[in-house]
């Protein structure tokens, strides 16, 4: 896979990584808001789905601290193919995208609940009443807010990098295409539009274009933190 810009498949998955451990966060991470904090996925993690991915919440703290110890070192030298300030700006995802949800599916193949069958799942469900207000969870540009098929109403954010962050069966929407917004602003409202069987968020996290599980980027572990505060970052809220 190549991305415009000459991003080849190779770095779109570092960059998913990097992503994840905040090394590429570009907003300020001080102004976050205090909503959707995150909390709903550390107090009910047992509600995953059995086969859900082991490394959902970050597991692989092997691999953030030796990608942490190889960026540190590429820092330090001044030298290597991608050197930190040279990358891309991008704002990382991060947080819940609303309070007070309820998980309901999980990222991954599952039985689809209108269509039937084993399909796979772009992004999480997360039920809560009509009417809960949505937040955007990293900055970014409002590249589409419509009703969009299946999706029914729906908005799309570019957070640069080819990151993206998408919200779906919204019952009503408070931004427009081309709008920029920040991080914990108010985007819409939980619905049941499009295909769905009752109101929720369905959430999803892109990058260039392919479906990643949205769970990493709504919880943090002590190396992420750790990686933040040693890039000059403040760490990215829980």
């Amino acid at each position: 896979m190549t991305a415009a810009g000459g991003w080849t498949g190779l770095a779109h998955a570092c960059l998913a990584v990097l992503a994840g451990i905040g090394l590429v966060a570009s907003a300020p991470a001080a102004a976050e808001k205090p909503r959707a904090s995150g909390t709903l996925l550390v107090a009910n993690t047992g509600m995953l789905d059995e086969n859900a991915s082991p490394t959902v919440v970050g597991d692989g703290d092997a691999q953030y601290r030796q990608l942490y110890a190889q960026w540190r070192a590429l820092d330090r030298q001044g030298s290597g193919p991608a050197p930190l300030g040279r990358l891309p700006a991008i704002a990382v995802p991060s947080g819940m995208p609303l309070e007070g949800a309820r998980f309901t599916s999980q990222f991954g193949m599952r039985s689809h609940p209108v269509l039937g069958g084993r399909r796979q799942h772009h992004g999480i469900d997360l039920a809560a009443p009509t009417g809960t207000p949505v937040y955007a969870t990293a900055d970014g540009t409002v590249s589409m807010a419509q009703f969009y098929g299946a999706y029914g109403n729906y908005i799309q954010i570019e957070h640069g990098g080819d990151m993206q962050t998408r919200y779906a069966h919204l019952s009503g929407k408070v931004v427009a295409p081309g709008e920029r917004v920040t991080k914990g602003q108010l985007i819409g409202f939980v619905g049941s539009t499009g295909r769905s069987t009752g109101p929720h968020l369905h959430y999803e996290v892109r990058i260039a274009g392919q479906p990643v599980d949205p769970l990493p980027y709504m919880a943090q572990t002590d190396t992420q933190r750790q990686f933040a505060l040693g890039n000059g970052q403040t760490p990215l809220a829980r």
